[in-house]
């Protein structure tokens, strides 16, 4: 039986389909969650997506945390289930106190869209294993606010707990400390503003490097 991975859509979503796409070329069945419906569907992980949920009105995230699906969201990453965040999706984590910190607008307030280098700077969390430690993955960034900031004292927690996950080889919009991606204190929770759905296959992205997210993912379910 193969792992079965949740993929919420919002008013708004842009990259649903892609994340489906990518969960099931790792070999997993992707199951659509509807932001209004708070049933899960049994699934064993849980993707929230890239786009503008909710027009990004008030602040990017700031309406979608409050969705039905994000309460049972909340319930069950906190009860260890894998959840990833991609791009708002990581937007919506922040804003869900599921993850420290917040995404701002770029330096220079410039939209960035483009691929570029990350540095896999963990591989012990659950979306993270099929990497070596230190390793380059090639993946698109499309954002107008994906610059992280939180406090010295956040950084230097995620620092020493080994809980920043990717960074910016060439950091494009200003994010403290080169940070693309973070992790929960359990591990389990995971969210980066460049895209890994739109990496899964070379010849329709700049890589396949995106794809070891979701292999590691399915890994991380059946060991559970």
């Amino acid at each position: 039986m193969s792992a079965r991975v949740g993929v919420i859509t919002f008013p708004g979503t842009l990259d649903d389909v892609d994340a489906a796409r990518a969960v099931r070329l790792a070999g997993g069945e992707a199951v659509n969650l509807w932001h209004a419906d708070p049933d899960l569907k049994n699934v064993d992980a849980v993707v929230v997506p890239g786009g503008f949920s909710y027009g990004d009105y008030l602040r990017a995230g700031a309406i979608a945390k409050f969705a039905p699906v994000m309460g049972e969201v909340i319930t069950a990453a906190e009860r260890g289930m894998p959840v990833l965040g991609i791009c708002n999706g990581f937007q919506v984590l922040c804003e869900a106190g599921l993850l420290p910190g917040a995404l701002t607008r770029n330096v220079g307030l410039h939209f960035v869209c483009r691929d570029l280098w990350l540095q896999v700077v963990t591989n012990t969390t659950a979306w993270t294993s099929r990497y070596e430690r230190g390793a380059d993955i090639l993946v698109p960034l499309k954002s107008g606010e994906g610059r992280y900031v939180a406090s010295e004292d956040v950084l230097d927690e995620l620092e020493a707990e080994d809980r920043v996950v990717f960074r910016y080889r060439d950091n494009p919009n200003g994010s403290q400390r080169d940070i693309a991606g973070i992790c929960s204190a359990n591990r389990r929770v995971v969210g980066l503003m460049p895209h890994p759905e739109h990496a899964t296959e070379a010849l329709t992205g700049p890589s396949d490097d995106g794809l070891g997210i979701f292999y590691s993912a399915l890994d991380a379910v059946l060991a559970a």
